[in-house]
């Protein structure tokens, strides 16, 4: 990557959290004057001002060609789509497995304190996710999956891998580091205990995605696919097609079954991976590196 700086990666990293911090401070001020206007409105406000705009601005200070550097010059493949969408299920049983072991957590008796400011902030955050999903119409259905699904995805995206993931990539630090680093902080984001190791492991996932395929656009349907399934799933638990806890318990199994389904899911999972690091690595383009 070809850049403007001669900056080390610490402050390139500053500078994007300082690009990140004013983009919230300007997001919060506009949320506020907006605050009658729908949630989605406010989501979409404060994904493209403290996400998307922050990093794009961030890394055409560190780079000549900014767009180079994040990788969103280089369409994604048909065959990395569809490893896409064949891991998304292929690993629902493992991931739901995993949900359901993070959720079960409890942390000592004497962190009880520590436990229940915890347990609070996932009660608001689920809160919050139910008001945005209560979609009862396909206008609804459209807008939500629109912010929910692809702008969440974009802007996610955009920070944590094409920003913050390159930038480390850029320093020659090991590569398995950087991007377990990265998928830690982008879970540590969402200020979210009781889901934070599946969704560190979705953060790894994207970020092998980006490392194999060297196209942003290919993490970003994975992430606009993980979250628009659980949109148009509440859509159509709201309409009484499925039942309210459909799929969540994919895989999962009863008392006293041995749970085949996850163990099949967690080595598939693997060999999709192993098989994408060797047919991707070896067709790589070392001018992104």
């Amino acid at each position: 990557m070809e850049r403007k700086t001669n900056w080390k990666m610490g402050t390139r990293l500053l500078v994007l959290l300082c690009c990140v911090g004013v983009g919230f401070i300007v997001a919060s001020v506009i949320i506020e004057l907006l605050k009658n206007q729908g949630m989605l409105t406010l989501l979409s406000v404060q994904q493209i001002l403290a996400f998307i705009i922050p990093s794009i601005a961030a890394m055409s200070l560190f780079y000549r060609r900014p767009a180079r550097a994040m990788c969103l010059d280089r369409s994604p493949s048909w065959t990395a789509i569809s490893v896409v969408v064949a891991f998304y299920f292929v690993s629902m049983p493992a991931m739901n497995w995993t949900v359901s072991m993070n959720e079960s957590m409890s942390l000592p008796s004497w962190m009880s304190g520590i436990e229940q400011t915890m347990r609070l902030m996932e009660d608001t955050a689920a809160a919050t996710t139910k008001q945005i999903l209560d979609i009862h119409s396909i206008s609804q259905l459209i807008v939500t999956l629109l912010v929910v699904g692809f702008l969440a995805g974009l802007s996610e995206e955009t920070l944590f891998r094409g920003a913050m993931l390159r930038t480390m990539q850029d320093s020659r630090w090991n590569v398995h580091v950087v991007v377990w680093t990265v998928g830690i902080l982008f879970s540590a984001m969402h200020m979210q205990f009781y889901g934070f190791i599946p969704r560190m492991l979705l953060g790894v996932w994207l970020g092998y995605l980006l490392v194999w395929t060297r196209s942003l656009w290919v993490p970003i349907i994975a992430h606009t696919l993980n979250n628009s399934t659980v949109v148009v799933m509440a859509y159509l638990a709201n309409k009484g097609v499925v039942g309210p806890n459909f799929g969540d318990n994919f895989g999962l199994p009863q008392d006293g079954e041995f749970p085949w389904a996850v163990i099949v899911s967690f080595v598939l999972c693997l060999a999709i991976a192993v098989w994408c690091h060797h047919h991707f690595m070896r067709h790589r383009d070392l001018s992104y590196e």
